[in-house]
């Protein structure tokens, strides 16, 4: 793992799974060719990542036929050139472009998703700062 994985788990770790608003997280990378970070056991296929930049380059996708990720299908509620925001009943997923990342947060049905897009969208932010 390099430098720049170490940081990426790190923000995986303590800012989003620390956030308690999250059951897996995972960070890819800012072209979506990749995983940089991630909880334990939540991995995201070859396939999935090229659904995920579909669904960035023409929201229309993934307003259509929903996001994949993790092997589960979501219902999307906001598609656009920063965000993804998926349902799946009470649960969520949220994924939002940094400009040197993609992060990526699955909340439980415990949590609301604008509570847990807050976190995500908050820690882009910060992130876009530097």
């Amino acid at each position: 793992m390099g430098a720049h994985s170490a940081v990426w788990q790190g923000y995986v770790d303590s800012s989003l799974m620390g956030s308690g608003q999250f059951d897996k997280a995972a960070i890819l990378s800012h072209d979506l060719s990749g995983t940089e970070a991630y909880s334990p056991g939540f991995t995201i296929s070859a396939d999935e990542l090229k659904g995920l930049a579909a669904a960035f380059a023409d929201n229309g996708v993934a307003m259509g036929q929903g996001i994949k990720v993790g092997g589960e299908k979501f219902v999307s509620i906001r598609a656009d050139e920063r965000s993804l925001y998926g349902k799946k009943g009470k649960e969520g997923i949220v994924v939002v472009r940094a400009k040197s990342c993609v992060m990526i947060a699955h909340h439980p049905e415990t949590v609301q998703t604008p509570n847990a897009a807050t976190v995500v969208e908050n820690l882009v932010d910060y992130i876009n700062k530097y």
